[in-house]
């Protein structure tokens, strides 16, 4: 199946700069109308994560995993605060001048891994261009920390770019993290427009820097946002170029008026061909779909 997108005009593709009330309104098709619902399990981490003044992904970025992710007991923790030094047209999560870092979230991150009982954890975070070392340090202990108390889990980290520091990107991987994922978000081509400070180059340089440590390495992308079908295929080759053994591909979902709108809604037979011919061209592990985000199911994926 093609793509649609492979036909969009370059007046299509340029929408995004048009006001809000001059944006196409392209209708959200029955396979993403998600059914939320809280159960005893739901509420437990939900509980937990309050209770520890924990950030989440989920809800900082309005995944729509979360009811099905929280009921089965596992979440996205996001360290270094929920203001973001970038203001990526994507994302949810706030912008501004963060907060100082807060010194006991390595140890609540922990302990709410240990309450959880989690076999498996992925914590992300902001961008932090206002600390000195980016936030790698506070990474360190975060993983450190986890490991001390939950020695039999693995540790699964999406990390930012670090400004392709390989000084900063080798010292949270010498922590030893059993996936270090940093996602390339979209193909070059859209790269510009849609994330404010990050680029192509410096991503893939992120992601060589982290396979060369010997790591795990993982990134994921966003489709719906006007890529062609080649450019896809493009980003695939350019991510096992450099290493990148595992892949995730999800619709792009607009999170607000405010946010770079969405350009066509991928139906998942096209989900199925990435997948498919992803795992062709060599990745070791892919999942794709509507609904993925970088971590949904990234437990069963990695002891999988």
């Amino acid at each position: 199946m093609k793509l649609n997108s492979a036909n969009i005009t370059d007046k299509e593709r340029s929408t995004h700069t048009k006001s809000d009330a001059d944006r196409p309104h392209v209708k959200k098709p029955d396979w993403l109308k998600i059914k939320l619902g809280e159960t005893e399990r739901f509420t437990q981490t939900k509980n937990i994560v309050e209770t520890h003044r924990l950030h989440t992904i989920c809800s900082s970025g309005r995944c729509p995993n979360m009811g099905e992710c929280w009921d089965r007991g596992t979440a996205t923790f996001m360290i270094a605060g929920d203001i973001c030094t970038r203001s990526c047209k994507f994302c949810n999560t706030h912008t501004g001048k963060p907060l100082p870092l807060d010194l006991k979230e390595p140890g609540n991150v922990a302990e709410s891994v240990k309450l959880m009982k989690l076999k498996h954890v992925v914590i992300t975070s902001v961008d932090r261009d206002d600390l000195s070392d980016l936030g790698a340090e506070h990474w360190v202990k975060t993983i450190e920390a986890v490991r001390r108390e939950n020695p039999g889990t693995t540790i699964e980290i999406l990390i930012p770019d670090f400004q392709g520091k390989e000084t900063l990107i080798d010292k949270v991987c010498a922590a030893k993290p059993d996936v270090v994922a940093h996602n390339m978000e979209t193909v070059r081509r859209l790269t510009p427009q849609i994330r404010s400070a990050a680029k192509y180059e410096v991503s893939l340089k992120t992601l060589k820097r982290i396979a060369d440590n010997g790591i795990f390495c993982k990134s994921g992308i966003m489709v719906g946002l006007g890529e062609t079908q080649d450019e896809i295929y493009e980003l695939m080759d350019d991510l096992l170029t450099v290493g990148c053994q595992s892949l995730t591909i999800g619709q792009y979902l607009q999170p607000s008026r405010r946010h770079y709108p969405v350009q066509e809604y991928i139906h998942p037979e096209v989900f199925n061909e990435y997948k498919h011919i992803a795992l062709q061209k060599g990745f070791k592990t892919v999942v794709s779909g509507p609904l993925v985000r970088s971590s949904y199911h990234a437990d069963i994926s990695f002891h999988s």
